[in-house]
């Protein structure tokens, strides 16, 4: 019944052929996608990674090979040669490329049949996303997700094309390093030859990019694997693909441009789209201050607005006692969202807490007067300076934070995207980009009381601000730099600390004494002393970036073999329990915990 392909060869792929191929002859080859009895003539659906073309048995074009054709099944992997034709008048499919045409079948070989499949293989049939992962080979077979794949294809051909131009020179670091944990676990690996001991996956080869530039290759580049031992969301995995780039003899502008000029050629050579250069920038501070978080979302309006000094006196507590503690008080005007009901707003205040709230005061706009529970409390040149600064209307709401000042931007910057998505104001489609800038150096974990890298502890600071690090270590700003696409974070870079004595009073400052930075960083701080030049570079995520430009919800949809929620890969069952006699060969013995 099976066939080998013999001296058959593919001729074009079935979703490439066109009227350009009418009259002629062609060989296809493909799953089943599904089959159609009409009586005299089966209809087949022959798939391929580029797409779809209908076959068309005819029993008096060949009686036999029709006959053949009734044991055809989904998913039967098959082999066809036949004529090209114009499909019938009325017959054609505008929603698929090859819709104009047909082959008529004069020849087939079954290269293998196939077991029922426990979901079909279709785009819209609705799924549990863990049958999918579980039949992942199955699911790749779907246009949407072999569509994805070849697009994240495309955009690694065009960082490869554009940094080779640009004189980068592509560099592999280890996979197998040296454990330096400062941000999220590492993944161990226990070493055989060297019992007791542990490697690390790396979580960026940020030390090694460095030591390149020392080393004086000037320009390198890689699309490389990281991995991070954390809690996962929708847009994390324990592996991850980064395109790792670091530069010499540079300031941040020159990176900037070259990562701008990057997206360009990106966005041109994949997706056929003109980005617009340069891309607009904002502080750090200017970010936060107008959409409340670091990653913000420019699409759109609906900005925050600082309304401390207004209230400062304020016979409404919450605020005037927030303020005298050091805090702020945020404001939001949720143009048209007046009518929200009572439990709209509650269900607004426990996402608010999610994020650190610990209420959220509301006012709704009517028109004779401002409706809420803290309106008494607000004296008449309270709300002459609210309207002032937010330009209320009747129909809108009005909502407030008070607290820290992380926390208000944090809860208003959420509670800002939730009321964009009711309210339908995101636009679909598009890529708007902005630069975030001038962030703190460092922050203050009051857990661990000490001083913590915002981005990480080789971030070289602002010149102007270096003499604070003694005396106001909070306002002293990094040469660090994000780059945002449609609020989503999806690369960060910094100018690097180049002098051995800079870095070793950031390692101090970080709590990180002589002797743990010698064992932790000792080769890079040795390196640093034998003439490094000035450097500085990006990681731009691979994976959301793809995400991203495909529109996918997770980045799961654009990694081949990715891994659930728990990091646990269903298809083949990883991790999983090994053999005692492996254990014992690297000294290590599992303790189960009770």
């Amino acid at each position: 019944m099976f066939s080998n392909i013999g001296e058959w060869r593919r001729s074009v792929y079935c979703g490439e052929v066109s009227t350009d191929h009418i009259g002629r002859e062609v060989t296809l080859m493909g799953w089943i996608q599904r089959r159609r009895d009409h009586g005299g003539l089966i209809f087949i659906d022959l798939r391929d990674r580029e797409g779809i073309v209908q076959l068309v048995f005819n029993p008096e074009r060949s009686k036999d090979v029709h006959e053949r054709a009734h044991c055809l099944r989904n998913e039967y992997v098959i082999a066809v040669k036949g004529t090209v034709a114009k499909r019938p008048e009325g017959t054609e499919n505008p929603s698929i490329r090859t819709g104009d045409v047909e082959v008529i079948v004069k020849e087939f070989r079954i290269l293998n049949d196939s077991l029922q499949t426990p979901f079909v293989i279709e785009d819209r049939v609705e799924v549990t996303e863990n049958l999918r992962l579980k039949y992942r080979y199955l699911d790749l077979r779907r246009t949407a997700l072999q569509k994805n794949l070849i697009l994240r294809h495309r955009v690694s051909m065009a960082v490869r094309e554009f940094l080779s131009r640009e004189g980068f020179i592509e560099i592999e670091t280890p996979f197998l390093t040296k454990s330096t944990p400062e941000g999220a676990r590492d993944f161990l690996v226990p070493s055989r030859l060297n019992p007791g001991t542990f490697y690390a996956l790396p979580q960026s080869p940020q030390i090694f990019k460095q030591i390149l530039m020392i080393a004086g290759f000037d320009r390198y580049f890689q699309i490389v694997k990281c991995f991070r031992d954390e809690d996962l969301r929708a847009d994390r995995q324990p592996e991850f693909t980064q395109i790792d780039l670091e530069m010499s003899f540079v300031e941040r502008d020159d990176v900037m441009g070259i990562v701008e000029g990057l997206l360009y050629h990106i966005f041109r050579t994949a997706v056929g789209i003109d980005l617009t250069l340069p891309f607009p920038r904002l502080t750090h501070s200017e970010a936060m201050e107008r959409y409340g978080l670091d990653a913000p979302d420019t699409r759109f309006g609906l900005e925050l607005r600082d309304v401390t000094g207004i209230v400062r006196g304020s016979a409404f507590k919450v605020f005037s006692d927030t303020i005298a503690k050091g805090g702020i008080v945020k404001a939001i005007n949720a143009k048209g969202c007046g009518g929200f009901s009572r439990k709209d707003l509650d269900e607004l205040t426990e996402y608010a807490k999610t994020f650190g709230a610990k209420g959220l005061a509301w006012i709704r706009i009517l028109p004779e007067e401002w409706q809420s529970p803290i309106a008494k409390f607000l004296s008449d040149e309270e709300k002459r300076g609210l309207t002032e600064v937010l330009k209320p209307e009747p129909g809108d709401l009005i909502l407030f934070s008070a607290d820290d000042a992380k926390t208000a931007n944090t809860v208003l910057g959420r509670i800002r995207l939730k009321i964009a998505e009711r309210l339908d104001l995101i636009p679909k489609g598009g890529f708007e980009f902005v630069w975030v800038t001038d962030f703190p150096l460092l922050e203050y974990d009051e857990g661990e009381g000490r001083f913590k890298s915002v981005h990480h502890p080789f971030t070289s600071p602002m010149d102007e601000d270096v003499e604070k690090l003694a005396t106001s270590p909070l306002e002293v700003r990094s040469k660090a730099y994000d780059i945002v696409l449609n609020g989503e974070e999806i690369g960060g870079g910094s100018i690097r600390i180049h002098r051995s004595d800079i870095q070793e009073d950031i390692f101090r400052r970080l709590g990180i004494s002589d002797e743990e930075a010698s064992r932790r960083f000792g080769f890079l701080l040795e390196a640093l002393r034998y003439g490094t030049p000035p450097h500085g570079g990006i990681a731009l995520g691979l994976d959301r970036l793809v995400a991203i430009i495909a529109g996918a919800e997770s980045i799961r949809d654009v990694i081949a073999f990715p891994k659930t929620q728990k990091a646990v890969c269903l298809m083949s069952d990883a991790p999983s329990a090994v053999d005692t006699k492996q254990l014992d060969e690297l000294s290590i013995k599992v303790i189960k915990r009770t």
